[in-house]
């Protein structure tokens, strides 16, 4: 299929770029041509009126939990929440085991969606639910290859439910990324879902668990995806337990490179930081998950070679994550402009291109076709010294109008494909939150 959008403004982040009057011809699952005239020999099966309209590469939601799409309004009762621990035990720990293949199902349909109104065209799951884990990540990649989202999945290996649960999360982890391989070695298409070795974080997985796990990374040849020192409650476990830092103790394991995602890190040392450049390790901020969770700010944001953004769990919305990160360290002093952040953004297409092996982020012949239309009437010229300070100051997620992901229109003027029954998959979400709240009453 041949898709051509008409005379847009196209936008790049990182580096920053504006080109006026752009054609953006699409052919099968990739860009084909960009430029001023770009179309004008080109028959398409689709043509897109690009006028009073900028397009750009699709936006990358780096870390986020899908299994938490239920969550929204929870009425069942929680308890005292009065550290993070407290947090985690009363409120997700229950909500997880709470969840079955249904509930799931319906989390990834409603968490796609709302990828998708926010222009969000790639999202880098972390799952759990501990009743629920052989096939879970099957689950997500059908909701999300049915939706047309891109992304990534994994199970968030963790003790805290026994050995046994551990065992098996890492097991699902080793199953869905050799399957993954598998798909990937018989080039079928589309091939929208990646895997990545999950664990919840180093304070409920022990040293056997850690083991397992970074033999299983080098088996499949995925990256690690893991939460660490988002507390500090999980610095002092490992210095009491292990009698090292973090970082130092996955690096003892060899669980680090140029895939892995670690999350948070707001308790890393500045030791660790330097650990994770030097492996071309990514860490992803996730400022409003820090900031609802009070667990501090980590000021040395500027120091990591690779940076990224994520939600942990609140939504696909990176304009208001992005925006939020970067009040928050201005609010605590930081010397980072808008640019700084808007290039956080961008790097989740870096992590695309590391889990794909193939070209994302840009406008240009050659990379995929994840490519946003969006309506922004800029109030102000539009030039690339400053469109990161439109991204942080005027732009949001109610501009988007047309998301395009592997060469295929997943959203068009604001609606989605007839097969997409919006109104069925809220009234089913629904009915499966419900039962989730009711569940998670039965669970102490």
């Amino acid at each position: 299929m041949t898709i051509v959008i008409k005379g847009a403004t196209a936008v790049e982040f990182d580096p920053p770029g504006i080109r006026e009057n752009c054609d953006v011809v699409i052919n099968e699952n990739k860009i084909a041509a960009v430029g001023n005239g770009a179309a004008k020999d080109v028959t398409a099966d689709e043509v897109i009126d690009g006028s009073g309209r900028i397009v750009f590469p699709g936006i990358v939601c780096s870390h986020h939990h899908i299994y938490s799409a239920l969550s929204r309004g929870v009425m069942a009762p929680i308890g005292p929440t009065p550290d993070f621990v407290s947090i985690l035990k009363n409120l997700w720990w229950r909500l997880d085991r709470a969840i079955d293949e249904d509930v799931l199902h319906f989390s990834t349909l409603t968490a796609s969606l709302d990828a998708l109104r926010c222009g969000t065209t790639s999202i880098v799951d972390h799952h759990a639910s501990p009743d629920f884990i052989e096939g879970s990540l099957d689950v997500i990649r059908q909701g999300m290859e049915l939706i047309g989202v891109r992304g990534a999945t994994c199970y968030e290996v963790t003790d805290r439910n026994g050995r046994d649960g551990m065992m098996a999360g890492i097991e699902e982890n080793r199953r869905f990324a050799l399957e993954t391989q598998a798909s990937a070695d018989k080039g079928d298409k589309p091939r929208l879902v990646e895997a990545y070795i999950g664990g919840h974080a180093p304070c409920t997985i022990p040293e056997e668990g850690y083991e397992r796990m970074a033999d299983v990374i080098k088996e499949t040849g995925r990256g690690l995806h893991l939460h660490v020192a988002e507390d500090r409650y999980d610095v002092s476990h490992s210095h009491v337990n292990y009698g090292e830092d973090i970082v130092a103790r996955l690096d003892r394991h060899g669980m680090l490179d140029s895939r892995t995602l670690l999350v948070h890190g707001v308790h890393l040392s500045e030791e660790e930081i330097e650990i994770l450049n030097e492996r071309d390790s990514f860490l992803v901020h996730n400022a409003r998950s820090n900031m609802n969770n009070n667990v501090g700010y980590n000021r040395n944001l500027p120091k990591l070679h690779n940076l990224a953004l994520g939600t942990d769990g609140i939504g696909a919305d990176m304009y208001s994550e992005l925006q939020t990160a970067y009040f928050k360290h201005k609010d605590e002093g930081g010397p980072w402009w808008p640019g700084d952040f808007l290039a956080a953004l961008q790097a989740g297409n870096r992590i695309m291109e590391r889990s794909f092996g193939e070209s994302f982020g840009r406008l240009e012949a050659g990379y995929m076709a994840d490519v946003v239309i969006a309506r922004y009437e800029a109030p102000t010229p539009l030039v690339p010294e400053n469109v990161a300070g439109h991204f942080v100051f005027g732009m949001n997620a109610g501009i988007t109008e047309t998301v395009i992901i592997d060469g295929r229109i997943v959203m068009k003027n604001g609606a989605f494909p007839d097969e997409i029954d919006e109104s069925a998959i809220a009234a089913g979400a629904r009915e499966q939150g419900s039962l989730l709240w009711k569940r998670m009453e039965e669970i102490h």
